[in-house]
C-alpha cells in the first residue's frame, strides 16, 4: 500500500513543482546566454547563416547560375575590381557572393536534416536497447558495432556510386553512420534510468512500456541528445563540404560551399578569393555550431552547473 502511494505521488510532484524548477532553468540559462559572450556570438552566427539561407533570393545581388566568360575571376570590389562584385567572380564569370549565399542554403538543409534523422534513429534505437536489454541489446549493439567497424568514406563512395548524387542520397548517406553516436549515449542513460525508484513506481501500478519509455525516460535522455545534436551540426556541414569537394556531394550547377573549394582549388594562386570565402563561411558557421553547443552542455549538464 505503502509503494503504490509512492509511486501515485510521484507524478504528482514532476507536474508541479518540477514543472516550475524547468521554467526556472530555462529563465536563467536565457540569463546565462546573454551573460556568456561566446555563445551569444555563436548564436548570432547561426542566426546570420540562417537568415542569409531564408532570405537568399532577396539579398543576393546576382543569379548565382548567370554565367559571363569575358568577367570571369575578377577580384573583390576593394582590390580594384569590379563595383557590381562586392567578392569578385568565379572562374565563369558568376557573381561569388550570390553562389556563397546560396551555397548556404545546402549546408544548413543537410547539417539540420541529418542531425535530426540521426537523431531521431539514434534516440529510437538507444531507447529501446537500453530499456529491454537481453537478446534486444544485443541485437542492436552489434548493429551498431558493424556500423563503426564500416569506413564511412567507403561507404559513401559506394551508396553514391550506385545511387548517384542527390541532396537527399548525401543526407542519408551521412545519417548511416552518425546515429551510433546517439544511439549509444542514450542507451547508457537509458540503462541507468529504468533501475531508478520513479520507473519501477510507474511499473507497479501498471503503467504500460510505450508509456513509460515516452512518458517518464525520454524527457531525461533528451538532454545529452540535444548537446550532441549541436555539437555535430558542426560537423555535419564539414563532412557534406568534404564530400562536395571529392564530387560526392549535390551536383552543379547548384551552389555549395564544398562545391566552391573544389571549383576554386585550380585557381588557388591566381584567384585567392574563390577558396578564401567559402573556407571562412565554414569555418565560422561550424565555430557558432560548437559555442552554441558548449553553452547547451553547460546549461544541460546538472553536473557542470547549478541550474
Amino acid at each position: 500500500m505503502t509503494v503504490a502511494m509512492h509511486a501515485i505521488e510521484i507524478p504528482a510532484n514532476l507536474d508541479g513543482n518540477g514543472l516550475v524548477r524547468e521554467e526556472n532553468r530555462w529563465r536563467k540559462a536565457m540569463a546565462s546566454l546573454l551573460k556568456d559572450k561566446s555563445a551569444l556570438f555563436g548564436v548570432l552566427i547561426l542566426l546570420g547563416v540562417v537568415i542569409c539561407a531564408v532570405l537568399a533570393p532577396i539579398i543576393s545581388p546576382a543569379s548565382p547560375h548567370e554565367q559571363l566568360l569575358s568577367r570571369a575571376l575578377k577580384p573583390p570590389m576593394w582590390t580594384d575590381g569590379h563595383r557590381t562584385f562586392l567578392l569578385g567572380t568565379d572562374h565563369l564569370g558568376r557573381d561569388y557572393l550570390s553562389r556563397l549565399i546560396y551555397g548556404t542554403r545546402v549546408s544548413l538543409i543537410v547539417g539540420f536534416f541529418a542531425v535530426f534523422l540521426t537523431g531521431s534513429v539514434g534516440l529510437l534505437v538507444g531507447l529501446v536497447s537500453g530499456y529491454f536489454g537481453g537478446k534486444i541489446d544485443f541485437v542492436l549493439m552489434r548493429l551498431v558495432d558493424l556500423v563503426l567497424s564500416f569506413p564511412f568514406i567507403l561507404l559513401a563512395l559506394a551508396t553514391i556510386a550506385i545511387v548517384g548524387p542527390s541532396l537527399t542520397v548525401l543526407i542519408l548517406v551521412m545519417s548511416m553512420r552518425i546515429w551510433v553516436i546517439y544511439a549509444r549515449v542514450v542507451r547508457g542513460e537509458v540503462l541507468s534510468l529504468r533501475e531508478q525508484e520513479f520507473i519501477q513506481a510507474a511499473r507497479s501500478i501498471g503503467g504500460s512500456h510505450f508509456r513509460i519509455i515516452f512518458r517518464h525516460i525520454l524527457p531525461n535522455v533528451l538532454a545529452p541528445v540535444v548537446i550532441i545534436a549541436s555539437l555535430y551540426l558542426g560537423r555535419m556541414i564539414i563532412i557534406e563540404a568534404g564530400l562536395s569537394f571529392l564530387g560526392l556531394g549535390v551536383p552543379p550547377p547548384t551552389p555549395t560551399w564544398g562545391g566552391l573549394l573544389s571549383d576554386g582549388k585550380v585557381h588557388l594562386y591566381t584567384a585567392w578569393w574563390v577558396v578564401t570565402f567559402p573556407g571562412l563561411a565554414i569555418t565560422l558557421t561550424v565555430l557558432g555550431s560548437n559555442l552554441v553547443g558548449d553553452w547547451l552542455r553547460n546549461v544541460l549538464d546538472p553536473r557542470l552547473n547549478s541550474l
